[in-house]
């Protein structure tokens, strides 16, 4: 009985693993900055498929940046900053390309690897320059005001 249980289990596993992998798609995607929302999302157009655009919101995959409407002071600026540096980003490559694309917590949004005409990495940039933390989708860690 418990041997049963067990390969049931094992064989269950393998199932959700594979469905989880199809619910990732690898992209390439192309796609086009409409507005930085903050500093670790964005508006952009997507082009899934040839001659279909969609516009979609899209968290970059593996960074946290601080909250624009913290109530602690510090963490708003820094928020600002890491808007900021975005922008500059978004203003230099307004073309980009989405890679290990999946579905967010937050309906209508996506995350996604953001990737710069030349080739870059948006959040390896943002984490770079220490605008950001690194963020793996679980309990985000406290700000630099205890919030």
């Amino acid at each position: 009985m418990i041997r049963a249980l067990f390969s049931i289990a094992v064989i269950l596993s393998v199932f959700k693993a594979e469905a989880m992998a199809r619910d990732e798609i690898s992209g390439p995607v192309a796609a086009e900055i409409l507005r930085v929302v903050d500093g670790d999302t964005l508006l952009v157009e997507a082009q899934p498929w040839p001659q279909q655009k969609m516009e979609v919101y899209v968290r970059i995959r593996g960074i946290d940046a601080p909250e624009l409407k913290s109530k602690c002071e510090a963490t708003r600026t820094a928020g600002h900053d890491a808007r900021h540096a975005l922008e500059l980003m978004a203003a230099q490559s307004t073309r980009i390309q989405l890679m290990r694309i999946s579905g967010d917590k937050y309906f209508g949004r996506i995350v996604a690897d953001v990737i710069l005409s030349d080739g870059h990495s948006v959040a390896d940039g943002l984490l770079l320059a220490g605008l950001v933390r690194t963020y793996d989708g679980g309990r985000k860690s406290p700000s630099a005001c205890g919030s």
